[in-house]
């Protein structure tokens, strides 16, 4: 009987063995490969799973492979910011997906970090570049990526905080872009001073690799903006772009910063549209530079032209005619579209609006009935900021 019992017991020993042997384990680059196929939102949960993982998660070289890797079908979000005391509420939009599907997202607790505390009116949400929002402040400019709490502080530049104290200097154009040829991310500044003879203008940019301001001299830059106020440019194809008034040939223009030769660049306008430049604005549908323009003849319409080949003046084509006469304030300004073509955009107050490729109203939401919000596009990523940052 103790023979048989040792026998069995050898034999369940054995089958064990047999099985442990036999267990199947995925290749470490195999894994990598899978991961690298997930969206954000699900590797930002997935470093909880083990060491391992969450070491391979934050490498700054998965973060940028995942990010190429996914350029082709990106996630892209619109966020919304408004001020609910005693904290700011952040809400996020994946725009292909309806506009009321809108979650609270705990990566955007960044807006009530201890070390920035700010409310809704000290913050102005400008623009954003794989994956980082630009945004000002009261006391500074800052980057930041919703998705690993990643942020940067960046002082103003020379100009702009001259401008505190001389009102006669104010910074009137700036962006936010990165530079593929030198993997740097640059703040754009352009300032103007009228407390000279005539008016001078600076212009300066922020690398981030460097971490300094850098003025480009010994140009003069006869552009401005005809309402006064500062105008964050639409980045598209390496460069930043705003439209603006040139002052010495009395005409509108579009006017680009190029980022990997780090100089500006102009392109004419069509002279067969007629406009003022309050009532227009640059932008990108799709993968082109395209203009919304209100229709001053008939202030129910904003027609979008879209430029088919970059920096060809001929290619500009109005595609597109968008009714607004269902908003109550009789305002859209375009914001993102979408894989299929649908425009998302703003009525200036409390809606969201989605047009189809037809200019017709296919679905509308009310984000903040008290006023105050502000909107920005990102992309999730994963991306870290070179040189000096830190981690919220």
């Amino acid at each position: 009987m103790k023979r048989k019992n040792r026998h069995r017991g050898r034999k369940r020993t054995e089958e064990k063995k047999k099985k442990k042997k036999t267990r199947q384990y995925l290749p470490h680059e195999l894994i990598i490969q899978i991961l690298l196929r997930l969206p954000v939102k699900s590797l930002t949960r997935f470093k909880c799973v083990c060491k391992s993982w969450f070491s391979l998660i934050s490498d700054p070289h998965f973060a940028n492979s995942h990010f190429q890797l996914s350029a082709a079908t990106p996630t892209r979000r619109i966020l919304l910011l408004s001020n609910k005391a005693p904290r700011l509420k952040t809400r996020s939009i994946d725009f292909e997906e309806s506009l009321k599907h809108v979650y609270a997202s705990p990566n955007l607790k960044f807006f009530n970090h201890p070390l920035f505390p700010y409310n809704q009116f000290s913050i102005t949400l400008t623009s954003s570049c794989r994956g980082f929002i630009f945004f000002k402040c009261s006391s500074s400019l800052c980057l930041c990526n919703p998705f690993n709490g990643i942020h940067k502080q960046i002082p103003f530049s020379t100009f702009d905080s001259k401008s505190k104290l001389d009102a006669n200097i104010f910074c009137y154009m700036y962006g936010f872009g990165y530079d593929q040829s030198k993997d740097d991310y640059l703040v754009v500044s352009m300032s103007i001073d009228t407390s000279l003879d005539g008016v001078s203008s600076h212009l300066e940019f922020f690398s981030l690799r460097a971490n300094t301001w850098k003025e480009i001299e010994g140009t003069h830059f006869p552009y401005i903006t005809v309402s006064g106020a500062p105008k964050v440019g639409s980045l598209i194809d390496g460069a930043i772009h705003w439209l603006a008034f040139r002052r010495d040939l009395d005409s509108t223009v579009i006017v680009a910063f190029d980022l990997m030769e780090r100089e500006l660049v102009e392109m004419s306008f069509p002279d067969y549209i007629d406009i003022e430049l309050i009532d227009c604005d640059l932008w990108v549908f799709g993968e082109f530079l395209a203009l919304w323009v209100m229709d001053m003849e008939d202030n129910d319409k904003v027609d979008i032209w879209v430029m088919k080949e970059y920096k060809v003046r001929s290619s500009w084509t109005k595609t597109l005619v968008l009714s607004i006469d269902v908003n109550s304030t009789g305002f859209f300004y375009p914001i993102c579209c979408t894989k299929s073509g649908d425009i998302i955009g703003t009525d200036g107050h409390t809606q969201l609006l989605k047009y189809d490729d037809k200019g017709q109203v296919i679905e509308h939401y009310s984000y903040n009935k008290r006023g105050g919000s502000q909107l920005a596009m990102y992309t999730e990523s994963l991306l870290s900021l070179p040189g000096d940052s830190e981690q919220a």
